[in-house]
């Protein structure tokens, strides 16, 4: 057994005749009887008390706490005791990597997180509490992929405090708890007549922004990040190493998102668009900092750029150009003040959607569409476009029609 168990109501003294007896202490029938004591692996002396009666219940924990440390599963209870919003806070504030990410995380966990689970102390957890917490995310009515975004955020918490010690098991990989449902909601993209009305609807500046998202389905910061470098006409191929976007409210060059460099085709529209541009609007030098704001100075060669020769700021373009050509076409009603109806799921993002299902209505592979849109598993492709692929019931009925087709006898 690890430790000892002391008695707090007796206490052996030695008395005249020179005999051990035991006697009792001044807190004899007040307070917990038996308090174990044992000294963890760090050096320090950790206890536990049970009250009168229980002491075979102390012996059992003794042994527990012995059995845990020669399996190397040891876990200080005071370090179970620190609830969730302790443990998350500090991991997050020590994060490296994108300044951004960790401040999208703080604000999501904040919002959606500590307010549901951020009492509760890590050793308390059990899978039927992330199941709760999966429910509710469900229940609150945000869309199916940002709950799943949250929950990822606090499985990764739960990890890390399995890897430090903080308890032996994140209830989150329990066989019970699954993500959160990502609805029925599905992409509905747009026609090619409302890409061609949109582009005429832009003024001539912004336009071959409509090109390169729709015709080599960039995300919105890279194509606001594409520069001269990253064309090659002679090979008709766009690399996307880069994207423009804000670090603490300030303008940064950063990589793609996950990091995902990649090339893709550049058909000969969207470049014959892109020369026209270029020769209208010139490229101008634009010397940002690197992932974060105070980073290492980069100079590009920006093919978009405002009207000033600055960098073209999102929400600029967003408001000024990009709602009112949807009011234009009549995506959304058009606006009395500047302030336009909200339109998340006509943003830019609508060009990548566009992108996505006219390659997959041509029978290109749903491998090579998520290494052209930049996504981190062709899975997650799968997941948002299925239903846009052709249906392979026409095509099996017209191969077995073929297969099974009576033959004319030979002649």
């Amino acid at each position: 057994m690890a430790g000892h168990i002391q008695d707090r109501w007796y206490k052996t003294e030695t008395n005249a005749d020179g005999k051990t007896v035991r006697v009792t202490t001044d807190r004899h029938g007040t307070g917990l009887r038996y308090r174990a004591r044992y000294i963890a692996p760090d050096g320090t002396e950790k206890s536990k008390s049970f009250p009168d009666g229980k002491k075979r219940l102390a012996e059992d924990w003794l042994n527990r706490i012995e059995a845990d440390m020669s399996r190397g599963q040891y876990i200080d209870p005071n370090a179970a005791r620190t609830t969730f919003q302790e443990f998350a806070e500090k991991w997050v504030a020590n994060l490296s990597g994108d300044p951004n990410t960790r401040a999208s995380m703080q604000s999501q966990l904040k919002l959606h997180a500590y307010p549901r689970i951020g009492m509760r102390s890590l050793g308390s957890f059990q899978p039927s509490h992330i199941r709760e917490f999966v429910t509710q995310l469900e229940g609150s009515g945000m869309s199916g992929s940002y709950a799943r975004v949250i929950f990822s955020n606090v499985r990764a918490i739960l990890s890390a405090a399995v890897e430090d010690g903080y308890i032996p098991r994140n209830p989150c990989h329990s066989r019970t708890v699954t993500l959160p449902e990502m609805g029925a909601r599905r992409v509905v993209p747009w026609l090619p007549d409302r890409v061609i009305a949109m582009r005429a609807a832009l003024v001539e500046r912004f336009r071959p922004v409509v090109d390169v998202g729709a015709g080599c389905g960039l995300r919105q910061g890279e194509i606001l990040g594409l520069s001269v470098e990253e064309l090659d006409f002679d090979n008709g191929t766009l690399h996307v190493v880069q994207q423009l976007k804000l670090s603490r409210s300030k303008p940064v060059y950063a990589p793609p998102k996950g990091g995902k460099l990649r090339d893709v085709p550049l058909p000969e529209p969207v470049a014959d668009a892109l020369k026209a541009h270029m020769k209208l609007f010139p490229p101008v030098e634009i010397t940002l900092p690197w992932m974060r704001t105070g980073g290492q100075p980069v100079t590009k060669r920006l093919i978009f750029t405002g009207p000033d020769g600055g960098h073209v700021w999102r929400t600029s373009l967003n408001q000024d150009h990009w709602k009112p050509a949807l009011a234009a076409v009549g995506v959304i009603p058009k606006a009395k003040s500047r302030e336009h109806a909200a339109a998340r799921e006509h943003g830019m993002h609508a060009l990548r959607h566009f992108y996505a299902s006219v390659l997959l209505d041509s029978g290109e592979s749903i491998k090579a569409v998520s290494e052209y849109l930049g996504h981190s598993d062709p899975g997650l492709t799968l997941k948002v476009y299925a239903h846009l692929m052709p249906s392979s019931r026409d095509r099996a009925r017209m191969a077995l029609g073929a297969a099974l087709k009576p033959q004319d006898p030979p002649r």
